[in-house]
């Protein structure tokens, strides 16, 4: 199961205590007391694995840990080490307390969400002609603590989208070795699958229904990750009592959710070509030329229409390495 929506806490190491000593040597009674130590900084950072915000279900509150407190002998306190989560790449990290945000896009991309509290000055730091022997030292700053909200977007090259159960699962198994769920009922994908074909990943959205944009069926929670995807491969079912209804259908969800998503680079496919005649893929066709639209008719079991839209991911390729 993808996790792709988490609030956690995360509280940086407060800075280490300064410390109030003198020289123990006969003869000198001078202020021997150290600083104390950074304390952690917390980032996030990166990762392929589409699944790495599972790790917050269970565990919410994260703190660095804090900076040694100051030693005598004029040796400060060890700065504590950073923490770091890993977060998929597609990430974005909203800090809900000073409302900014944070995008993950680059495998080991590390960005700071909290930092440290600096150490309080020891008493040598106090030291003067007219204060020889101080006794003032300084409490360590404590680290950041915020509330943050991590929101995955996936990241794909193109993004399968259209109504429930119209074969999108299937081809991404035929491309790719993906291994998604597929069976004859709507519904059957209830998370995004991502495959790779070669240098372009295809991420299966699950399937939208009117009204998505406002809750409905899986409502938003899928719709954001087209947000990224730079292509979208439109499925309509050939065997549909009316395709250009379902195309308009799924385009006013996404024109709901975001203007922009309909700018993006289109392919219509007319999917299971192969359970209709003839005739009717070429009426189809035609109905979608009406509108401006151009249709390619696609089955998994034939293997020159599976050609085709291998044609068109080789162009991608083509296009992205330009």
């Amino acid at each position: 199961m993808i996790v792709d929506e988490i609030k956690i806490t995360v509280e940086a190491g407060h800075g280490g205590r300064g410390l109030v000593a003198f020289s123990k040597i006969k003869g000198e009674k001078g202020p021997m007391g150290g600083n104390g130590g950074i304390g952690g900084n917390i980032f996030i950072e990166g990762v392929a694995d589409l699944g790495a915000l599972r790790q917050f279900r269970f565990v919410k509150d994260y703190k660095a840990k804090n900076g040694e407190n100051g030693k005598s002998g004029l040796h400060d306190g060890g700065n504590a080490e950073d923490l770091t989560l890993l977060v998929p790449i597609g990430t974005v990290c909203h800090n809900l307390n000073t409302k900014k945000n944070i995008e993950i896009t680059k495998i080991g991309q590390r960005e700071m969400v909290a930092r440290g509290g600096k150490g309080g000055k020891g008493n040598w730091f106090f030291r003067s002609s007219t204060n020889t022997s101080p006794k003032q030292f300084e409490e360590g700053t404590p680290g950041e603590y915020f509330e943050l909200r991590l929101e995955l977007k996936m990241i794909a090259d193109v993004g399968f989208i259209g109504l429930p159960n119209v074969g999108k699962s299937s081809l991404l198994n035929e491309l790719t070795k993906a291994n998604a769920k597929v069976a004859n009922y709507p519904f059957t994908t209830l998370e995004p699958n991502l495959g790779a074909y070669y240098d372009l990943i295809l991420a299966d959205i699950p399937g939208l229904i009117e009204g998505a944009s406002t809750g409905k069926g899986l409502g938003i929670k899928f719709l954001r990750h087209i947000e990224r995807t730079k292509v979208l491969f439109h499925f309509i079912s050939a065997d549909s009592p009316n395709p250009i209804e379902d195309y308009k259908t799924v385009r006013t969800e996404l024109e709901t959710y975001n203007k922009l998503l309909l700018e993006k680079p289109e392919y219509i496919f007319l999917s299971r070509s192969d359970v209709v005649e003839a005739n009717v893929i070429s009426k189809i066709k035609k109905q979608f030329k009406k509108i401006g639209k151009e249709a390619v008719a696609i089955s998994i079991i034939e293997p020159d229409s599976i050609e085709t839209v291998k044609k068109i991911l080789n162009s991608l390729i083509s296009d992205k390495e330009s």
